[in-house]
């Protein structure tokens, strides 16, 4: 079947979507990626999403108004990513897509805890005459799960590994690892968010800069850390929360940003910019340390490094710093595209929903049963 999987992360860098040839299901998977792109997010585009993620300045309007126009800028990257492939849209079997999250609270104080992800998938269906399968976060939720992290699943079709152990650590505005330990199915696969990727660090970047991100990690090279701020941040509450775990905008966000900045604003702005990345890179590692090598050990480690962040040499460099005993490669280096990584998971996810099967992995999400996750929007000119 040829299918599009579509991703827009915490990070708003734009929306990613991955043209594949995907066959059969399960463990028999196999998947070619034909075409990858990005759209990216004007500015307003991007700020309007921060304020509809923002309890204080959100409203109902806004975000009605965003689901109907994020529907149409999905339906834009998949024309797109059909067009630079040269591939007509008449032959898409259908879409997968994740929307866009504006609100993720597995842990609530509230009796249900809840998740929300806009982009409607009527447009996308009505433009491209396809079948969509969306909104896959919830029904992992309805059985008891964090609804995150949702790639392991896709992960351990392409990862898995008789001799090594492999960690797939996402970079996006989100870090989140999946654990493949060598020679297990599955049943062994864990994964929970590590911490922030990008979205500090990009927040930074834009407010002192000017700039939505720190190209190669090229700012954060130029700096030294201050160790006051490195202090606090690496004492945050969440590194010490035992998986499955997940979090979002709405920890480590623009208010998170915002107080930060206020805080040392005497500061180098460069010397910022290191110590948050510095940040990213330690709650990585410690991740690891807590969570992951007490189960799995660090011999024939492989940690592979996928998203945005993948692209940043020097956190990079700083995790391999954190972590001299393992081996840390992106996913590049396996033939894979970093960008694409999760835009790909979700068309695999897809894939699982049209052939009634499950793709959530509860060890991974904490919910009760593997369910078949996703909604499905038909084709509306199916019968014409």
């Amino acid at each position: 079947m040829i299918a599009i999987g579509l991703m827009s992360g915490t990070s708003l860098d734009g929306i990613d979507a991955a043209l594949v040839n995907i066959k059969g299901s399960g463990a028999k998977t196999s998947i070619e990626l034909i075409q990858s792109t990005t759209l990216p997010y004007e500015n307003k585009m991007k700020a309007r999403i921060k304020q509809a993620c923002d309890p204080k300045n959100s409203n109902v309007p806004l975000i009605s108004q965003l689901n109907m126009e994020l529907g149409y800028h999905f339906l834009q990257a998949c024309q797109q990513v059909c067009q630079e492939a040269n591939v007509s849209t008449n032959c898409l079997d259908f879409v997968a897509s994740h929307g866009q999250t504006i609100w993720h609270e597995p842990s609530s104080d509230t009796s249900y805890p809840n998740t929300f992800q806009i982009g409607e998938p009527s447009v996308i269906a009505y433009g491209l005459k396809t079948v969509v399968v969306s909104d896959f976060r919830m029904m992992d939720m309805a059985a008891g799960g964090e609804g995150a992290p949702l790639v392991p699943y896709s992960e351990s079709i392409l990862y898995q590994s008789k001799e090594n152990s492999r960690l797939l650590q996402n970079i996006g505005g989100i870090g989140n690892v999946t654990v493949l330990p060598k020679n297990g199915n599955l049943n062994d696969i864990f994964a929970f968010d590590t911490g922030p990727g990008n979205m500090i660090i990009d927040e930074v970047m834009t407010q002192l800069f000017g700039k939505t991100f720190d190209d190669s990690g090229e700012t954060a090279a130029k700096g030294t850390i201050i160790p006051s701020l490195q202090k606090v941040l690496h004492d945050h509450d969440y590194l010490a929360i035992t998986p499955p775990k997940s979090t979002g905008r709405e920890l480590f966000g623009i208010e998170f940003t915002d107080t930060l900045l206020k805080q040392y604003n005497q500061e180098d702005r460069y010397n910022v910019v290191t110590t948050v990345t510095d940040f990213t890179a330690f709650s990585i590692a410690e991740s690891y340390r807590r969570f992951v090598f007490p189960k799995i050990g660090t011999e024939n480690v492989q940690v592979i490094l996928g998203g945005g962040g993948a692209h940043n040499l020097t956190l990079k460099a700083m995790l391999e710093s954190y972590l001299p005993e393992v081996e840390i490669l992106t996913q590049d280096d396996f033939g894979q595209s970093s960008d694409a990584k999760e835009a790909i998971a979700f068309a695999i996810m897809g894939n699982e929903t049209l052939h009634k099967k499950p793709s959530n992995v509860p060890s991974a999400t904490g919910a009760k049963n593997a369910v078949i996750l996703g909604n499905i929007t038909p084709n509306p000119f199916e019968n014409s």
